[in-house]
């Protein structure tokens, strides 16, 4: 994850950065030069916080080809000198994904551009993906001399292959090219050898192991974080404390939850947690509360808390949920998940505080939107649609949406128009079941979603569930 530089969210490179649905209208009514550079823009440098939840390929895709637009600027970023320094997948990720897309569109340009780039580029593997869902085997066979030619013919060179053999997302070039007189050989050694590397890992696993007590799992603990303080060990310790922790381990158990080293504190108040040991929420505030608490032990605590599912788990965020602080939101959020009606108000509080404090983007807003949709809070709509128009994460605006399905009476004839048009599908599978046909667009873009092929089936069910099981009758 990082921190994308977004336009204001009034402006048609704001909207097509967010993946709004208006964003794709407004381009569609812009000069056609102002659109297609605010497109390029939002392609070639990925303004994603998070690409793994949030998609945008389609998106672009689809403005693409409505725009009749050429493929010159994304040519020109993946063969730029930039790629042989900076390899890193963010880079040029969306940009396939997009050539992608257009290939599977018919767009033989993308398709080309894509194997060039398979032949040289630094992110290769991606490119190959792309194309091992939407070549023919003719076009793949073709990559084979220079993707190969990647790893020599040396102890070295084979290791990496059967490492690129055994990872690759999409194994069918693979298997096509060991079909190959030419390349069967090689390939098929390095199928072997990835077979033997996955067989010698589960033969020796590299997990914990630490001694058969408590008072040597919480000692491991402590001596795993120090040289890889980054690493959530702790979470490891807690279950090898659900295999060898007793009733009468408690009271050391108890007592390293108080006052033990961090990493072996925060085991121990998972491991309670997740019983449901009486103690574990005070265990937990103390730990929140202390001024010298470090941030590794505070967030272990919170996370913990937040996994609790008992009824006295509930019962305590209805104290703490009127906090200021982290543990505030943590008691917030448990709140938005499972309390009932009579916690709107503080699940109303905490979202408009949220939002007022950290702006419409953190992620602690996820929780709180979606309980205010399921508990039905209608006068959370004017802060949900602040969230909706501002946010960046279009993971986060779906949720806005779905809450708003539940809150705005005016949300069919409003944003779930342009909702249609979202670069979420289930954004735009919403729309399909909410949007109010009197709009002509309307009923033109559920005729365009439920033809398009790269449509998502969720999203042409929706239609047809809507409309009967014949899209044309739309």
């Amino acid at each position: 994850m990082f921190d994308p530089d977004i336009a204001p969210s009034g402006t048609l490179l704001g909207l097509l950065q967010r993946g709004r649905g208006d964003g794709t209208l407004h381009a569609l009514a812009a000069p056609r030069a102002e659109a297609l550079a605010a497109l390029n823009a939002s392609v070639l440098r990925d303004p994603r916080r998070d690409w793994q939840v949030e998609n945008r390929s389609l998106y672009y895709a689809r403005l693409y080809m409505q725009l009749d637009g050429g493929l010159q600027e994304i040519e020109r970023h993946l063969f730029h000198a930039d790629d042989l320094t900076d390899t890193g997948e963010e880079r040029t990720g969306l940009a396939l994904a997009v050539l992608g897309h257009l290939a599977a569109y018919g767009r033989d340009a993308a398709r080309l551009l894509l194997r060039s780039y398979a032949a040289v580029g630094s992110n290769w593997r991606w490119a190959l993906d792309e194309l091992a869902l939407r070549d023919d085997d003719a076009g793949l066979l073709g990559l084979a001399p220079a993707v190969l030619a990647r790893f020599p013919e040396t102890p070295e060179g084979d290791a990496l292959l059967a490492a690129a053999v055994r990872d690759a997302f999409e194994p069918r070039p693979w298997r096509l090219w060991a079909e190959d007189p030419r390349y069967r050989a090689r390939l098929a050694a390095a199928g072997e050898q990835g077979s033997f590397d996955r067989w010698q890992r589960q033969l020796r696993p590299r997990g914990p192991r630490p001694g058969w007590s408590v008072a040597e799992v919480l000692e491991w603990a402590q001596q795993e974080r120090e040289p890889r303080p980054d690493e959530h060990r702790y979470l490891a310790a807690a279950r090898c404390l659900s295999a060898v922790a007793g009733p009468e381990d408690r009271a050391e158990l108890l007592r390293a939850g108080r006052g033990g080293p961090d990493a072996a504190r925060a085991a121990v108040l998972h491991h309670l947690a997740e019983r449901g040991d009486p103690e574990a929420l005070d265990l937990i505030e103390a730990a929140v509360t202390d001024p010298l608490a470090t941030e590794p032990l505070v967030a272990a605590a919170l996370s913990s808390y937040e996994r609790m599912r008992g009824a006295a788990a509930v019962e305590r965020a209805r104290l703490w949920a009127a906090r200021a602080d982290r543990l505030g939101g943590s008691a917030a959020a448990v709140l938005a998940r499972r309390g009932d009606r009579r916690d709107a108000d503080l699940v109303l509080a905490a979202l408009r505080r949220t939002v007022r404090e950290e702006g419409p983007d953190v992620c602690a807003l996820w929780e709180l939107v979606d309980g205010a949709g399921r508990l039905g809070i209608s006068c959370a709509a004017p802060v949900l649609r602040h969230i909706y128009r501002e946010t960046s994460s279009s993971h986060l605006r779906g949720l806005a949406a779905a809450a708003l399905a539940v809150t705005d009476p005016g949300f069919a004839a409003g944003f779930a128009v342009e909702c249609l048009w979202d670069c979420e599908e289930h954004t735009r599978e919403l729309a399909a079941r909410h949007a109010a046909t009197a709009d002509d667009r309307v009923v033109e873009q559920l005729r365009r979603l439920a033809a398009d092929p790269a449509e998502e089936a969720e999203v042409q069910t929706a239609v047809r569930a809507r409309f009967g099981p014949d899209a044309s009758a739309v």
